[in-house]
């Protein structure tokens, strides 16, 4: 079965992560970024010697998304939505085959201690088991 696996973060913590100081979460050293990054180079070559790994990347803060709306007849709206540095939103994802459900979750436990500074928020990290579409 396919899971779709996301970790979450808001725009404070990228711009913590980018060494900017705020009263949200702490600044990031560059050691403490290393660290993180080798971690999860670590855990994707892992999942991916497993055959487990279909794809991983990270997204860029949420500053940089772009909204398109629009009801069906109308012209599409297109926003850059200012985002509260407090909205928690995906930061990164991995498309996994995994055999079931526990294993699924035994990895996002994993990704659960990717290393962060002291006194850093606890986002979840998000399991979504990817449906098949009905046959015709």
């Amino acid at each position: 079965m396919k899971y779709f696996v996301t970790v979450q973060a808001t725009q404070a913590d990228y711009e913590a992560m980018e060494g900017t100081e705020s009263p949200g979460p702490p600044r990031w050293s560059r050691e403490e970024l290393l660290a993180m990054v080798n971690f999860m180079g670590e855990l994707n070559n892992e999942l991916a010697a497993s055959g487990e790994l279909l794809d991983a990347q990270g997204f860029t803060a949420p500053a940089e998304a772009r909204f398109v709306t629009a009801s069906p007849g109308t012209e599409p709206v297109i926003t850059d939505r200012p985002y509260a540095a407090a909205d928690v939103q995906p930061a990164g994802y991995w498309l996994l085959e995994c055999v079931d459900l526990d294993r699924v979750t035994e990895i996002a436990a994993r990704i659960t201690q990717c290393p962060t500074p002291p006194g850093s928020p606890e986002h979840p990290v998000v399991i979504r088991p990817i449906g098949e579409a009905p046959a015709p």
